[in-house]
């Protein structure tokens, strides 16, 4: 399963690589790619979507589910 995250607050590669690694320690997600250029998060795994904002927001980013 894919799941895409809006993510606000991106602004590095560096940035990219934090919200990276939140998404990947959460439990079911199996990669997960940041682009801060267009501001998103792709998820492949079947992880809780609640806990993938969570940890891209304790990370110190606004995420939503992409449309």
């Amino acid at each position: 399963m894919t799941t895409t995250l809006t993510v606000e607050g991106m602004g590095c590669e560096g940035c990219e690589d934090i919200v990276e690694n939140a998404l990947e320690g959460v439990d079911g997600v199996e990669d997960a790619d940041a682009d801060e250029a267009d501001g998103v998060a792709t998820v492949q795994g079947d992880a809780d979507t609640e806990a993938l904002l969570e940890s891209v927001e304790f990370a110190g980013y606004e995420a939503e589910i992409a449309d």
